[in-house]
């Protein structure tokens, strides 16, 4: 009987998958760097507060790899000493709040960018219009969720249709850098450490503080503060169940391609990709 379960479960999902497929994604190139690139492996670079610690630490080992930043990295003083080969935007924030300072800042980091360096947005994603830079490169990806059975999802994963269900920017990071067909893919500043600090207040309004490796201007805390409060507790948690599933589901695939994802990140929550110390 579960196994007959198991099964419907999988059909429906792959069926619900195609047409996800069909309505929201895009033909999107995929990028390809050099064999050269390839052989030194990419280090995905969280936000998490423990970035600042590997990157004192473990700095040689970050200059032996092309890295791959994300979200408001572009705004501190780490963009320009890294200076990442890619850099990936997966918020819709970035696209819509085009008026806020710090969003304004990060566009103007990412098109002022001295060095070679891709930026992946979304498929569907409106760019606000930028100033030419032949240092820039600008590429697509579908963050379109596909589930089913796991050939399904390996087929559509390997023709970048889609992705394990996208709940965070880490998620599509190291799909795309799965996608350009790297066989060791790091990830560092993933602590993940988010039930550390949920609470819920007097006034049953879920609190959840995020810290990053950069201190976050308060515009930007009282924005996810805001919507933090318009969610209940359960749905909040459900959330946190989506993204570290979707990791199982990229350690899955990821052998499938052979490629290795090692999780680099100290104290890191993340459970589904082995550990090393840099």
């Amino acid at each position: 009987m579960e196994r007959i379960q198991a099964f419907v479960t999988q059909l429906c999902q792959s069926l619900l998958s195609i047409l996800k497929i069909v309505l929201q994604s895009r033909r999107v190139k995929r990028v390809k760097p050099s064999d050269k690139a390839m052989a030194r492996g990419i280090v995905v670079l969280g936000n998490g507060p423990s970035l600042n610690n590997t990157v004192d630490s473990a700095a040689d080992f970050l200059a032996m790899h092309d890295l791959l930043a994300v979200n408001f990295a572009a705004c501190t003083p780490l963009f320009k000493q890294l200076r990442p080969a890619y850099y990936l935007l997966a918020d819709g924030h970035f696209f819509r709040a085009l008026d806020q300072p710090n969003v304004k800042q990060l566009w103007s980091s990412i098109a002022h960018v001295e060095w070679q360096m891709t930026l992946f947005v979304p498929a569907r994603a409106i760019l606000p219009q930028l100033p030419v830079n032949p240092l820039l490169t600008v590429a697509r990806y579908n963050a379109t969720p596909v589930e089913g059975f796991s050939a399904f999802e390996d087929w559509c994963y390997s023709r970048g249709l889609g992705m394990p269900r996208p709940r965070n920017v880490l998620i599509p990071s190291i799909m795309e850098a799965i996608g350009m067909g790297y066989k060791k893919v790091y990830i560092a500043g993933a602590d993940h450490s988010w039930t550390r600090t949920l609470s819920v207040d007097d006034d049953n309004n879920v609190v959840s503080v995020q810290p990053h490796f950069y201190k976050e201007d308060d515009r930007e805390v009282q924005r996810i503060n805001t919507e933090y409060m318009h969610h209940p507790l359960h749905t909040i948690m459900y959330s946190f169940y989506v993204a570290f599933k979707s990791y199982f589901t990229i350690a899955r695939y990821a052998r499938s391609r052979g490629t290795e994802v090692v999780n680099i990140t100290p104290g890191s929550f993340i459970d589904a990709f082995p550990r090393m110390k840099v």
